[in-house]
């Protein structure tokens, strides 16, 4: 026996992302544009970091709440308050490390080996890469695309759910399509899930980037109390904090002490100098927020329409979330192409090789970047396309 096969099949399983596979063939070149990632090329704000190393130095290094410190999770009844007009408590809240950790645990609380988890497609690809990791099988129900727009195609959704599922995952906005559920197919989908008994756990990180004006629809408007939701949130994008993997999950206080549980045996807790920051993220950093929204979208119109004129992409602008989902003519192999475009271009694009079914022809672009890297990206896309 070797090392390699001495170690567990579900490990051994995990894929290589897609994602990070383009990023290690491209890193450190000259002059590049990296769109591929999901994150903004801002730093997180001063007034949130001060926060933080604030409390560092004061010597808040000790173990602490497993489920957020107190300040955190009033703070979040505050924000949702403000953000979603629901009013939440603070037993509804639990600190992570991380929004894929958010999702880990969500996945771990709710379903068992053998069970099944229904996503729509193309989809970020860490859900299901944690559901496999977990022994449960995520099944995948592709969106619908026509016109350059895509939807939700409701009687696929239901035909997939079987004996063994135990969950729906929604993330609206969506990564990496930027679709974006409307209150009738929210009421649709929880119908579903009522109707089948099961949970839903719904991905929201995206819910301030929406571009119809004010935030995304969300279960939370529609929802009844007795109603089976966890929500999966993260601070990483919203107030530029990808690196410091804080998250959340908002979730009935009767499955509280399953998710303390959980996190104490997965981390223990999230460091509490790191929270004085994602406290001070939440009370005094929507200014920051909206900048960067009002930002996003003006940086998605100049991708798009630069791209659309070509007559040579197929898309339309999406709805939300910060990805630009593109259908080049003439690419049948997204993944040589992403290889292809960074050699020719010098822009980092993601895959849709990367985000499951249905996204094999396409290209993801983050345009959460300075206006003029995007112009750049869009000119140079615009040639490469034009040349093909």
């Amino acid at each position: 026996m070797t090392i390699m096969t001495s170690l567990s099949p579900r490990a051994l399983s995990a894929p290589e992302s897609g994602i990070v596979e383009v990023v290690n063939y491209a890193r450190g070149r000259d002059g590049l544009i990296p769109l591929w990632v999901g994150e903004g090329d801002l730093p997180t704000p001063d007034f949130i970091s001060r926060a933080a190393a604030q409390g560092l130095m004061g010597g808040e290094t000790f173990y602490t709440w497993q489920r957020g410190i107190p300040p955190l999770r009033e703070a979040l009844v505050r924000y949702y308050q403000r953000r979603f007009q629901k009013t939440l408590a603070p037993e509804n809240f639990y600190v992570t490390g991380s929004g894929m950790q958010a999702i880990k645990l969500s996945i771990e609380a709710i379903a068992s080996p053998g069970d099944e988890i229904v996503l729509l497609t193309p989809a970020w690809p860490n859900f299901a890469a944690a559901a496999d990791l977990s022994g449960v099988r995520p099944v995948s129900v592709p969106l619908r695309f026509e016109n350059g727009k895509w939807q939700l195609d409701l009687d696929r959704l239901e035909a997939a759910i079987g004996k063994k599922t135990r969950a729906l995952f929604i993330n609206t906005p969506s990564n990496p399509t930027g679709w974006t559920a409307t209150q009738d197919d929210l009421k649709a989908i929880l119908s579903l899930a009522r109707k089948h008994g099961l949970w839903i756990i719904a991905d929201e990180i995206y819910a301030l980037y929406y571009y119809l004006g004010g935030r995304a629809p969300s279960f939370l408007d529609i929802m009844a109390e007795d109603d089976r939701i966890l929500f999966v949130n993260s601070f990483s994008k919203n107030w530029a904090m990808t690196g410091w993997r804080v998250g959340w999950i908002v979730a009935p206080p009767a499955v509280g002490q399953v998710l303390e549980n959980l996190i104490q045996y997965s981390t223990s807790g999230v460091a509490q100098f790191m929270q004085r920051g994602a406290v001070v993220a939440l009370d005094e950093g929507d200014g920051f927020v909206d900048d960067n929204v009002a930002k996003a979208r003006r940086n998605r119109d100049m991708l798009c329409d630069a791209l659309i004129a070509t007559n040579r992409v197929e898309t339309l602008k999406p709805d939300g979330a910060l990805y630009a989902f593109l259908k080049i003519d003439g690419v049948t192999d997204a993944r040589r192409a992403s290889m292809d475009i960074v050699d020719e271009t010098g822009v980092g694009l993601a895959p849709g090789t990367a985000f499951g079914e249905g996204g094999s022809l396409f290209m993801r672009a983050c345009f959460l970047r300075d206006p003029a890297q995007i112009a750049e990206a869009a000119d140079r896309l615009r040639t490469y396309i034009l040349g093909r």
